[in-house]
């Protein structure tokens, strides 16, 4: 798929065109320069065709963090398609700006220089100065009142091919309907053929400095996002895909996140961001520093990855210690995530890269349990054989009946208990019946949903989700 990249200096407005042009908020945007520290990626739609849309971070030599931004921004320049260089329209054009603007005509490739802020007539005729740019494609935009952004949208149009991308979803009571009284399957469930063709979408998650960056540009085998030792350099999510056995992985390195007491301006935003992303993800690499004893926010971060469903791989970075040890820190995390039992830990060194390329196979196969499509003739009988073992507990002398189960989508795997009583059912049963699906079927790295449901088909959905 072609790119698009938007590139300026910090301040220019280049976030509030990416948000812009993607239809909805993904960049933060603030006032104060330099928000946007790594490139940002979606994908949008002009019309009738598609192209990634890669919002840059801000060309900047004023510290040494922002002279790796500005070098990871003119790499990511270079294999792009075609370039929007931005400048403030509120300013008079400076011999910086046009030295970048030459700097990126170098590289060849369709590139139009768009003047932003244009408010009003004064802003009008300010932006004329901008001429003895002698560019061959210019815009004078005003992002904050959506103007001019047309007629840039037509320029982008035409330097792109046509590119498509699918969507899907699952409804359970319209699902239910395939089902008669007894369990008996009226029309069986679809397979797993879409999410076996889309991108499998991996958030990073963790604390400030426990090496999330650093394990993206492990993963993905080139230098993606910007690693420093200040806490808080990532603040947009980074995106960045890579292939494997023939699987496309998006993954997304959050914002590190620290205690409440300690988020500071931006971080604010990039919080909500992080939370954004994991709504959108299939599998969250929870990522802890094996350096430092576990805390409470470590704790708190995986209860993230649980809020959102998502399939879990636990991964102990900076890791330099033994197997004795690599078990007794692995007791540790399952005592304190009690609530993520059900996820793989492995341990990594993402500066050095050892055993990093051991995520791979592994991310495909919670993916795999993650969709899973669980037989309803075998769902059900693990369902009798558990209740068969221990009866569920009577309610008020009267007796708790499943009638039958049956899966009703999948990512993670969501099942339906059709009970008589279903507010009957108690959660540590229902912990009971996860612990059982999990001995029959492979269901390492994903939650399984539970949810009672009567044969009127109310639901108790909120109550029941197992883990």
């Amino acid at each position: 798929m072609q790119k698009i990249i938007l590139v300026g200096k910090p301040n220019v407005g280049k976030s509030s065109l990416f948000n812009r042009l993607a239809g909805r908020r993904i960049a933060i945007t603030s006032d104060v320069s330099g928000t946007t520290r790594d490139t940002n990626k979606t994908i949008i739609e002009i019309y009738d065709r598609s192209c990634v849309l890669i919002d840059s971070g801000g060309l900047d030599d004023s510290s040494e963090l922002f002279k790796n931004v500005k070098a990871k921004t003119l790499a990511e320049a270079r294999s792009s398609d075609a370039i929007i260089f931005m400048v403030d329209g509120k300013m008079m054009p400076s011999d910086e700006d046009k030295a970048l603007y030459y700097a990126l005509l170098k590289l060849n490739l369709p590139t139009a220089l768009v003047i932003n802020k244009i408010d009003s007539k004064k802003d009008e005729l300010r932006s004329y100065e901008f001429a003895n740019f002698g560019a061959k494609t210019s815009f004078a935009i005003s992002v904050s009142h959506n103007a001019g952004i047309d007629e840039l949208a037509d320029w982008i149009y035409k330097q792109l091919k046509d590119e498509i991308r699918p969507d899907v979803g699952e409804d359970l009571d319209e699902f239910l309907e395939n089902f008669g009284d007894d369990g008996e399957v009226v029309r069986e469930m679809s397979a797993r053929e879409d999410y076996e063709r889309k991108n499998i979408q991996v958030g990073i998650i963790g604390r400030v400095n426990v090496g999330k960056s650093s394990l993206l540009n492990a993963l993905v085998k080139e230098s993606r996002a910007v690693v420093s030792d200040i806490a808080g350099t990532t603040i947009d999510p980074v995106n960045e895909t890579f292939v494997y056995e023939d699987r496309v992985f998006e993954f997304v390195d959050t914002a590190g996140i620290r205690k409440r007491g300690k988020i500071e301006g931006i971080e604010r935003y990039a919080l909500n961001r992080t939370e954004s992303a994991l709504e959108l993800a299939d599998i969250a690499l929870l990522v802890l520093d094996s350096s430092e004893p576990l805390t409470e926010l470590d704790e708190r971060i995986a209860g993230l990855a649980a809020k959102f469903e998502l399939g879990v791989i636990i991964v102990l970075n900076k890791w330099d210690k033994s197997e004795e040890d690599f078990d007794k820190f692995s007791r540790e995390i399952r005592d304190k995530f009690k609530f993520l039992a059900y996820a793989p830990i492995i341990s990594v060194s993402a500066l050095g890269g050892k055993r990093v390329h051991k995520i791979y196979p592994l991310i495909l196969e919670v993916y795999k349990n993650y969709t899973q499509k669980i037989q309803t003739a075998r769902l059900n009988e693990a369902i009798e054989e558990a209740v068969k073992a221990h009866p569920i507990p009577r309610e008020k002398g009267k007796s708790v009946k499943i009638y039958y189960a049956v899966q009703f989508g999948f990512a993670p795997p969501k099942i339906a208990l059709v009970m008589n009583r279903p507010r009957a059912l108690h959660f540590s049963y229902k912990r009971y019946l996860t612990n059982k699906l999990r001995e029959k079927f492979d269901l390492s790295g994903t939650p399984i949903v539970l949810i009672p449901k009567n044969r009127s088909g109310s639901d108790e959905e909120n109550e029941g989700r197992s883990e």
